[in-house]
């Protein structure tokens, strides 16, 4: 018998501040987020957070150790957690949105990510610049459930 491969997909509330994860549209788990502090848009430039259905375009970190921090989507190092800094880090995984709607068409070139953060005390809040962060832990797993081509919808 052929067995089938389960899809997965996620779904981001932003007013609850959880991103849930989805097998074949079966929920499985949730996991603590934070969006944009500057609310939802889809605008260039205002790091707010865009709504509607999306797809993740690229992955980027495989194997990479928790907390590798990305500069301009390459490894510029470890992040040592013990040091915290106010800098908004992109850490560990990234999951690189696509606007899949007219409204939000341009999320791909706004740069607007799920990603790992050194601000895990946020989380739960939106304290973000449009993306989604996440803790290192969880977006390692997320990362390895969703593929390119994957299904996310963000909604308020």
């Amino acid at each position: 018998m052929m067995q089938t491969a389960e899809i997965y997909s996620a779904e981001v509330s932003i007013e609850k501040q959880l991103l849930r994860l989805y097998s074949s549209n079966n929920y499985c788990k949730e996991y603590r987020v934070s969006t944009s502090r500057f609310g939802i848009g889809h605008e260039l430039n205002s790091f707010k957070t865009p709504t509607g259905k999306f797809e993740i375009e690229q992955k980027i970190g495989d194997g990479e150790p928790l907390g590798t921090v990305f500069k301009g989507r390459r490894t510029a190092g470890i992040y040592n957690f013990k040091n915290q800094v106010k800098e908004d880090l992109i850490l560990t995984r990234i999951l690189w949105l696509n606007g899949l709607e007219n409204h939000n068409k341009n999320t791909f070139d706004r740069y607007i990510y799920i990603h790992g953060t050194n601000h895990l005390n946020e989380l739960g809040n939106p304290h973000s610049m449009g993306c989604i962060r996440m803790s290192n832990e969880d977006i390692i797993e997320v990362y390895n459930f969703l593929s390119l081509g994957s299904k996310v919808f963000i909604y308020h």
